[in-house]
């Protein structure tokens, strides 16, 4: 066999010519074939058997498998099959698609049915794509928008290289809102009600980032549309947060302006009421409910013992609605637009003050607040494209520029810790942040390590080397630091207000008690795990135990030996 390869190589190099002739009509001999199998097609599969992994084939293979209809996934709109509308919508669930894409049967309707081949084919699928996408979302119209006066006062969020129209919808739906509505290109925006007047549609002409041929409003402009949610008896506004029991304000009228009697009181009438008048507390008293927003003459931040609220609801017999002296209060999905405001600064800064932090340690989060708090970007040692694209502008800026109100930065060395004339040091629990580091590095920002992970040789080479690394991070910045603040990450959880304050003062801002109590109501951002995937096991060995509590002890001595809190008690013994 080998001979005869050679002697077929050996042929050939004497005769290119014959050579290339042999690969033209080897070729054109295959584009016979593929434009064949495109007219016949393929056979057809029995629609009893196209399964979910007929679709799961497709999508990894970048279209819909003949014969198997993939459900709404993104794009994705055509094909035949999956006559069990069960197992469409579980489907459909699965890829996250929920309750809104259901039609008033409560079943997926998306059958466009076997129209055949050829143009006449693809337009009634067509067509009938855009019909089921009107049945999703209606567009109302291009709407002024501005920072100060939001057309919608849900949430919102950014995406400065994939934002769709679809993906905008789909994430205003998911938390119940009415309106989805896309500025920039990258910014979408949710709410229950437009307060805005509607504009040219020539002023919304704006390219998607993450979509060419759609239109994602324009600079100060929205691109509005209305959801249709198909569950009537689903809440209107999506769920609302429990914040607790706390006694009626002093000066009633003033601390929650809007007011209700609701003789047959229920937790969702008094929410709806708040979210339809965009208030983002709801505040349930016996008989009557009030909406408002946390102020200094309503912080929420002393708690009742809920027994004091324990009246039940006249129109829900297993919910509590508070009384006239001690009210039960809950967030609803409106957000508090006072903190959203964020610009760069408007004269170059005379000085860079470092958000210092280990990898791990909550930098990102902390960023988050400040900017709510302060009204002003923050920068990076860095560039991080991910973190650009969700709205961190400062991002781009060299860290130099002095537009920023502080920059983000894990260095550790003298020279590089010299530059700067104070700092903000973010110190967490050791085991908490290589964990929480371990899960960045090998799962995204908010995404999780994979099992392999954490058992393969991963895990012990990065405790090996990063351990070390969380000490000298914080004995380096105490030692070689001009102005150092210490804001330990878990006193930043447990008390945000007081321990935000401190920063704010820091960075040379006025902190105003309003705007730090809208930041406590939307502190999570966008930058937050879930928690849903935490390790059912400890994967510290008895031996990296030993070697980080030595580390803690040597953190904890050279913080007290600068008269300063020592390191949390959790930190240890484990």
């Amino acid at each position: 066999m080998a001979k005869l390869w050679f002697k077929f190589q050996r042929y050939f190099r004497r005769k290119p010519v014959r050579f290339f002739i042999f690969l033209v009509l080897y070729l054109t001999a295959g584009s016979l074939v593929f434009l064949h199998a495109g007219f016949v097609g393929q056979p057809a599969v029995p629609q009893n058997q196209a399964s979910a992994a007929a679709v799961a084939a497709a999508i990894a293979a970048g279209a819909p498998a003949e014969g198997a209809e993939v459900p709404f996934l993104e794009d994705w709109h055509l094909g035949r099959g999956f006559r069990d509308a069960g197992e469409t919508l579980s489907l459909a669930r699965r890829y996250g698609h929920g309750p809104w894409f259901k039609g008033k049967d409560g079943m997926e309707r998306a059958k466009l049915g076997d129209y055949g081949g050829g143009a006449w084919s693809r337009a009634l699928k067509g067509r009938a794509v855009r019909e089921k996408e009107e049945e999703r979302a209606k567009y109302i119209g291009c709407y002024l928008d501005n920072i100060q006066s939001r057309a919608l006062r849900g949430v919102s969020f950014f995406d400065y290289k994939k934002m769709t129209v679809f993906r905008c919808q789909d994430n205003c739906a998911e938390r119940g809102y009415l309106y989805a509505g896309l500025e920039f290109g990258a910014e979408c925006y949710c709410g229950h009600k437009i307060q805005a007047a509607n504009v040219s549609e020539a002023e919304c002409d704006m390219e998607c980032k993450g979509e060419r041929g759609s239109l994602c409003g324009g600079a100060n402009r929205l691109s509005i549309y209305r959801l249709q949610l198909a569950q009537e008896s689903a809440r209107r506004y999506g769920s609302a947060v429990f914040r607790g029991c706390f006694r009626r304000p002093s000066n009633l009228s003033l601390a929650l302006p809007v007011t209700a009697a609701m003789p047959n009181m229920s937790v969702d009438k008094c929410v709806d009421l708040c979210t339809e008048k965009e208030y983002p507390l709801a505040a349930l008293a016996g008989t009557e409910c009030h909406c408002g927003f946390p102020t200094t003459r309503f912080p929420l931040h002393e708690r009742e013992d809920e027994q004091l609220c324990a009246q039940k609801c006249s129109a829900e017999e297993f919910e509590s609605c508070g009384t006239p002296s001690y009210f039960i209060v809950y967030q609803t999905q409106v957000q508090d637009n006072r903190c959203m405001d964020r610009r760069f600064l408007p004269a170059k800064s005379k000085q860079l003050i470092a958000l210092a932090s280990f990898p791990g340690a909550g930098n990102t989060w902390a960023r988050h607040l400040i900017e709510l708090a302060t009204g002003f970007y923050t920068g990076s040692y860095y560039f991080d494209g991910s973190l650009y694209n969700k709205g961190f502008k400062g991002e781009r800026d060299h860290w130099r520029s002095g537009r920023t109100i502080c920059i983000k930065t894990h260095e550790s060395g003298q020279k590089e810790i010299e530059a700067f004339d104070a700092a903000i040091l973010l110190i967490r629990n050791p085991y908490k942040a290589l964990m929480a580091e371990f899960n960045r590095k090998y799962g995204g920002h908010i995404g999780f390590a994979a099992h392999a992970h954490w058992k393969g040789k991963e895990w012990p080479e990065f405790v090996r080397n990063y351990a070390p690394w969380w000490a000298t991070h914080t004995l380096d910045w105490l030692k070689f630091g001009k102005k150092v603040l210490v804001v330990h990450f878990e006193d930043l959880k447990r008390d945000l207000f007081a321990q935000l304050g401190r920063m704010v003062r820091l960075l040379g801002v006025a902190a105003r008690e309003d705007r730090l109590l809208c930041v406590e109501s939307q502190k999570d951002g966008n930058f937050k795990r879930s928690g849903l995937r935490k390790l059912e096991y400890d994967p510290y060995t008895a031996d990296m135990q030993r070697t980080i509590q030595a580390y803690i002890k040597l953190v904890d001595a050279a913080l007290r030996g600068r008269n300063l809190t020592g390191v949390p008690d959790d930190y240890y013994p484990r």
